[in-house]
Order: C-alpha cells, then sequence, then structure tokens
C-alpha cells in the first residue's frame, strides 16, 4: 500500500525549521541515565546541553508519544515529527545510552537489543509512576525499531499503540549498504576502521553522506539542520565512547540477524496484539521495503505502508505524512476499544 508523499518547502522558503525541542537528563535509578527531549513545556526548559532533573508525566488527558531513533542517531531525529503531533500528545524522545547526550552503558552488554528495550522501559515507568507506566505510543526508527518491538512483547501493558518506522527486522540477503556491519562488529578491527575513517572524511562530508544515503532525496534536508548535524558530529568526535557506541550498535544488529527464528524479532512481532503501524520507505537503501509482505504475515493487528519517494528516515523527509498515518491508526485503535489493551502476551 502507498501513500502521497508530501511536497517539502525549498530550503528557506518556510523561513526554517522549527528549534530542536527542551532537553534535560532523567534518572532512571541504579545510576543509569538518559537525555530526553520534551514537547511539552511544562516537563522540561530549553538549554544547549544536558542539565539536571527528572522526568514527568504528560499533561491532564493528554497521552504520551515516546520515540526511540536508530543506530547512529538521536533524541534530535524526531524533531519535526514532534512538532506535528505536538498539539494533541505529550511527545518525549531519548538519546539511548551512549547516543546523543546519554552517557554509555556501564557493560559492553548494554548496547544489545535486549538491554536497550529494558532502558526504554524502565523509562516508560518512570514518566508517570503513579500509573505504572501511563501507556504510551511507542514509535522505533531502524535499530529503534527493533528495540521497540522487544519493549512491546515483553511489557504489552505499557504500549497503546506501536509505530517502527524501517524497523531492523532480520534480512539475511546481502544488502551493499550494510554489508560492511560484520566487518566493524570484530573488537579492535572496528574502532580501527572507524577511526580511519574519522580521520579521512570531515564532519561536513560524513553528515552529507548520511543523509545521502537516509533520504530519498536528500535536497530536503535543510542547511539549518545540516549545520547543527555536523556541528553534533564534531562534539561526538571528541568524546571517548564515541567510537566503541558505534562499533557495538554494529555488533548488535548484525547479533540480531543471526538469531535462530524461536528468539528473533520475527518470532517476537508475531506475538503481538497491541495496535500496530509499521512503516517502510520505496527507496530506503538500508532497510528493504520488499520486508513489508513479511511484517505483514507476522504482526497480526498491524497497517503495513511502503511510503513513496521515503528513504530509511520517514519521520524526517515526510514528519507530516508519518503523523497522519498514526493519527489515523490511534482513531481507529480507540473506535474499536482496543487503545487502552493492557493484557499481557507470552514474550
Amino acid at each position: 500500500m502507498t501513500v502521497p508523499a508530501p511536497a517539502a518547502p525549498a530550503p528557506g522558503e518556510s523561513g526554517g525549521p522549527i528549534p530542536h525541542w527542551p532537553g534535560r537528563t532523567a534518572d532512571l535509578g541504579g545510576g543509569e541515565s538518559v537525555w530526553l527531549t520534551e514537547t511539552n513545556p511544562a516537563n522540561a526548559s530549553r538549554g544547549a546541553g544536558p542539565s539536571g532533573g527528572g522526568p514527568s508525566g504528560g499533561g491532564p488527558g493528554r497521552e504520551v508519544v515516546l520515540c526511540v531513533h536508530g543506530m547512529s542517531g538521536a533524541a534530535t531525529n524526531w524533531t519535526d515529527f514532534m512538532g506535528e503531533l505536538a498539539p494533541d500528545f505529550d511527545c518525549v524522545a531519548l538519546d539511548l545510552p551512549g547516543s546523543g547526550f546519554s552517557p554509555p552503558p556501564r557493560r559492553m552488554s548494554g548496547y544489545s537489543v535486549g538491554a536497550l528495550a529494558g532502558t526504554v522501559i524502565r523509562l516508560i515507568e518512570t514518566l508517570a509512576p503513579e500509573s505504572a507506566g501511563c501507556p504510551v505510543h511507542l514509535f522505533g526508527n531502524s535499530m529503534g525499531g527493533a528495540i521497540a518491538i522487544r519493549v512491546a512483547a515483553r511489557r504489552p501493558d505499557l504500549v497503546r499503540t506501536l509505530t517502527l518506522i524501517s524497523p531492523v527486522l532480520p534480512d539475511r540477503r546481502l544488502n551493499p549498504a550494510t554489508a560492511h556491519f560484520p566487518v566493524i562488529s570484530v573488537p579492535l578491527l572496528g574502532d580501527w576502521i572507524i577511526e580511519r575513517y574519522i580521520r579521512r572524511y570531515p564532519p561536513e562530508n560524513r553528515v552529507a553522506g548520511v543523509f545521502a544515503t537516509c533520504y530519498y532525496d536528500a535536497s530536503r534536508v535543510h542547511p539549518q539542520r545540516f549545520a547543527l548535524e555536523v556541528e553534533e558530529l564534531r562534539r561526538r568526535d571528541g568524546l571517548s565512547y564515541g567510537i566503541g557506541s558505534l562499533t557495538r550498535a554494529a555488533r548488535t544488529l548484525t547479533a540480531e540477524t543471526l538469531r535462530p527464528r524461536r528468539l528473533s524479532l520475527w518470532r517476537a512481532a508475531e506475538r503481538l496484539r497491541v495496535p500496530a503501524l509499521v512503516l517502510f520507505g520505496s527507496h530506503d537503501r538500508l532497510v528493504s521495503p520488499r520486508l513489508a509482505g513479511p511484517a505483514a504475515r507476522a504482526f497480526r493487528n498491524a497497517r503495513v505502508v511502503v511510503l513513496p519517494e521515503s528513504g530509511h528516515i520517514a519521520q524526517m523527509e515526510h514528519p507530516a505524512a508519518v503523523a497522519r498515518l498514526f493519527r489515523e491508526m490511534v482513531d481507529e485503535a480507540r473506535a474499536e476499544g482496543n487503545a487502552d489493551r493492557r493484557n499481557p502476551v507470552d514474550a
């Protein structure tokens, strides 16, 4: 199924992109913390870098949307999309451990999909402890989609709806764009390869390469967005754990691809009952849109859509279209009485 892609304004015609949302550090207990950005001004204050504070739930009567980014991404991947939903939902996006402004996990095992799903579960529980987590509308892009599937399978009571954008589902067919992942997953060798790559190419080239790979039409990227991404990459280059975070994320994705079927994300998807929206990009170079067919068979309560003229990060390239499809799913789930379903499943 396809839906029309929205027309993007030419750079500069819209007066510039909206600013990134206010952010702060959220304490999850046990020495774990993550960086959040939020659309609810009552929950955070605008600032240039991490600051103290703990998360709080959404406004009265407003449901919470929680967004999880992919490999090498950050909470800012959701800025424009959160702006689309802000009038009706309290939106929260986190930097996964080792990404953005969030500190790295204390152990290497903390980079696994299962461990990161645990982090997201603890965040949901912390967002509104008085209501056992206040079930959220959970979003995941790329590796964040894999994490979101694990969260929904382990704790369906915490998830109202599930939206996956180019989720990294196991696909053993050779993909030239990701064929290097097993190589950079090798301890020490992967660090050496990425360090050489960083020394050889300045941040501007690397950011341009990411957008060229992840967008159908990289000209949609506003110059101000591009400049902010370059600035952020320069900051990441100066962190002692930046390279390690990339190699361990690649190792995580490789491990998920090689899991036996009974333990795979496909099996977890088959067990889900929560209302779901699964989106693929027609021109995604990283996650093949042909996975839409298997996804439609695996997810039992899902609408699966292939977005035309879209790459790997549709929430950035087509935020209005993704928001519209999400609202349609939520309206349908509410009409059917599914939005508050909290019956656990065997995950």
